[in-house]
C-alpha cells in the first residue's frame, strides 16, 4: 500500500502554522507555539481514536497478531504524520527538560507505529488498540492545555482550567492507569504464549511492550504530579479560610 505519511504532515504543518500565524497570532508569543501544537493535537487526537477504533472493528481477523488491512495502515499513516509534525515543533520551540519527555514520548511511538507498519506488517489491532486508549483523552487534555496557558492573564481561561483540571485527571487516570496496564497484559501474554510466531519477530512484540509499558509509566507519574497539585492548591485554601 502507498505511503501517506508525507501528504498527512503537510496536512497537519498547514494547520500548525495556521494556528501559530493567524488563529493564535494575539497570544504571547511565549505560548503561541504550545496553542499551535494543541491545536494539531486535536486535530489527530479525536479523528485517530474513531479511525483506530474503526479500523479495528472492521477487520475481519481481529487477532493481536493478524496482517494489517489497507485502512489500518492508513490510520498508521495518519498518527505518524501528526507525531513526525509535532517533533518538528518540539525541535524549533525546545525549552528543555519539560519538553524532552515528550521528545522521547513521540519517538518511543512513532517507533511503535513504524515497525508495525513497515516492520512486522502485522499487529496493527493490538497498536491501533492502544493508540484509540491513549488519544480518547485528547480532546479534555488540549482544551485543558489551552485553558491553562491562558491562566494568568486571562480570568475565563483561569475558570475553564479549574473546572476541567479534576474531571480531565480522573479521565486520564482511569485510561492510563487501568485500562492502558490491561491492553499491554493482555498483549505480553497473547505474544509470549506464542500468538504471533511466525509472524511478528520477538524484538518486535517484545519492544512493543517495553515501551508501551514505559509511557504509561511516565503517564501514571505526569497525572499524578497533577494530582498533587490540586490537593495542595485545595490544601492551602482552607487553610485561608481558617484564618
Amino acid at each position: 500500500m502507498e505511503n501517506h505519511v508525507h501528504k498527512f504532515f503537510t496536512f497537519f504543518f498547514f494547520i500548525y502554522l495556521l494556528g501559530y500565524f493567524i488563529i493564535f497570532r494575539k497570544w504571547s508569543p511565549k505560548i503561541r507555539p504550545e496553542a499551535s501544537s494543541c491545536l494539531i493535537s486535536l486535530f489527530h487526537g479525536t479523528p485517530a481514536t474513531v479511525l483506530a477504533v474503526v479500523a479495528v472493528l472492521s477487520a475481519e481477523n481481529r487477532s493481536l497478531a493478524a496482517p494489517n488491512t489497507n485502512f489500518q495502515n492508513l490510520v498508521l499513516d495518519y498518527s505518524a504524520a501528526y507525531f513526525a509534525a509535532d517533533l518538528v515543533h518540539l525541535a524549533t520551540f525546545f525549552t528543555g527538560s519539560g519538553d524532552l519527555t515528550f521528545v522521547f514520548h513521540h519517538f518511543a511511538t512513532l517507533f511503535v507505529i513504524l515497525t508495525c507498519r513497515h516492520v512486522a506488517v502485522h499487529g496493527a489491532v493490538a497498536v491501533l488498540t492502544l493508540l484509540a486508549i491513549a488519544e480518547v483523552t485528547s480532546a479534555p487534555q488540549n482544551a485543558w492545555a489551552l485553558a491553562r496557558a491562558r491562566r494568568k492573564d486571562a480570568q475565563f481561561a483561569a475558570s475553564v482550567a479549574s473546572v476541567l483540571s479534576v474531571p480531565f485527571y480522573g479521565l486520564y487516570s482511569v485510561v492510563r492507569g487501568l485500562l492502558g496496564p490491561y491492553v499491554v497484559f493482555r498483549m505480553a501474554a497473547f505474544y509470549s504464549g506464542g500468538g504471533a510466531e511466525g509472524f511478528i519477530a520477538t524484538w518486535v512484540w517484545i519492544s512493543w511492550v517495553v515501551v508501551v509499558s514505559v509511557a504509561i509509566a511516565a503517564s501514571i507519574a505526569w497525572v499524578s504530579n497533577l494530582w498533587i497539585e490540586v490537593y495542595e492548591e485545595r490544601s492551602r485554601k482552607v487553610e485561608d479560610k481558617i484564618r
